[in-house]
């Protein structure tokens, strides 16, 4: 961001906890605070609408590399200046910068009408409730004494629950379904 003749970086922090980027976004007092929400999603996301208390002047512009549906509704409903794919063209970046700074709301498009169309948890109750016991690190037999079913039907929801949510297994399930808010 540094080549854009309009934009000054005034400073920047590591990865780390939400109180270090609290704590320079109040000494630096940026018009813009541009946010990673990647590796410390819902600290990000704290630290985004603690700074909007705090210094409401200084707008938030969030980035992320893949598409969180749940990080898409929070920002929405905060009313965060935005969201944007960090693999964005450094022009499309400059953009939003700029339109956030004038206090215009950016979000990536696909990001939005993902959250938008998504109406929610594609699971049923009971595969919510085997999902949470799994997530919960319960291995199948565990679950199958605590719900009072055979070990091949929790299989069978389990393998339910992965195919519904378009997952590699049950772990990428737990994630997605953790992600997106439903646990």
């Amino acid at each position: 961001m540094e080549r854009e003749p309009d934009i000054k970086v005034v400073a920047s922090t590591g990865v780390g906890a939400g109180s270090e980027l609290i704590r320079t976004v109040l000494e630096y007092s940026p018009d813009v605070a541009v946010i990673d929400v990647d590796m410390h999603e819902r600290e990000s996301l704290l630290a985004a609408t603690t700074i909007q208390e705090h210094l409401p002047e200084c707008r938030t512009l969030l980035t992320a590399r893949f598409a969180r549906l749940a990080t898409v509704r929070q920002s929405l409903a905060s009313g965060l200046g935005g969201l944007v794919l960090k693999n964005s063209h450094p022009t499309q970046l400059g953009n939003a910068i700029r339109s956030v700074h004038e206090g215009r709301r950016v979000f990536d498009t696909e990001l939005t009408l993902a959250a938008w169309g998504n109406t929610g948890c594609p699971l049923t109750e009971r595969e919510m409730e085997i999902l949470q016991l799994a997530a919960a690190g319960d291995d199948v037999k565990e679950i199958a004494v605590k719900l009072s079913l055979s070990p091949g039907t929790v299989r069978n929801y389990l393998a339910t629950t992965v195919g519904k949510m378009n997952a590699r297994n049950r772990l990428d399930a737990v994630r997605i379904a953790s992600s997106s808010g439903w646990i």
